[in-house]
């Protein structure tokens, strides 16, 4: 008796070519609501590899994915979370894996203590890093494990909301929450020093 075999799978249907005009249409869409947000889309690629050639071609990847899936995209939304979602999407299947071994940290492990007494109260939203983000800061948030860099940068160095970088990377409002609550803590005990000596705050008197 004849072993029955599984039927192959029907063929995917290839999408129509689209007409000169249309296609000029979607070329003058995608340059008025993305192209508009390379500089971000470079900046949060710099700080998730680490290099400027390997940045570089992170935004040009993710420019080609967005433009295949134009169509996708509900004009007149948030162009910058789609296409930040890209990015990171395409970090993660092409870039990160690269590496041997991937980062991990315990998110629980970390202190969330703020070494800036002073700013607890006033700081939740950030507004140290409001105040102090340069090059200093860049170099301190590219030593955060990559949860909480990527957090920081699109919260801090971005200015999405919580519900924004939600839906980039795929986590609950909530775990956005404390991770930048961590992150911000980290970054605070880095940067103690450097804030002093800048005046940014008075720093401990000692005796």
């Amino acid at each position: 008796m004849p072993t029955p075999t599984t039927p192959p799978s029907p063929p995917v249907p290839t999408p129509a070519p689209l007409s000169p005009a249309d296609e000029a249409e979607k070329r003058t869409s995608f340059e008025r609501e993305a192209l508009v947000h390379l500089d971000s889309l470079y900046r949060v690629a710099l700080r998730l590899t680490g290099n400027a050639a390997e940045a570089d071609d992170l935004v040009q990847e993710t420019m080609l994915k967005a433009y295949r899936a134009w169509e996708q995209y509900q004009k007149g939304t948030n162009a910058k979370g789609w296409l930040l979602t890209i990015l990171r999407h395409a970090f993660i299947n092409e870039y990160r894996r690269r590496t041997r071994h991937p980062e991990t940290v315990d998110l629980d492990a970390i202190e969330p203590f703020s070494v800036f007494e002073e700013l607890q109260d006033e700081d939740p939203q950030g507004t140290f890093f409001d105040r102090i983000v340069d090059d200093e800061v860049l170099r301190a948030i590219d030593q955060l494990p990559e949860q909480f860099r990527e957090t920081v940068v699109l919260s801090d160095v971005e200015g999405l909301s919580y519900e924004e970088i939600a839906r980039v990377l795929d986590v609950p409002v909530g775990t956005v929450k404390s991770r930048l609550f961590r992150a911000r803590r980290l970054l605070q005990q880095q940067l103690y020093d450097y804030a002093v000596g800048m005046g940014y705050i008075k720093g401990s008197s000692t005796g």
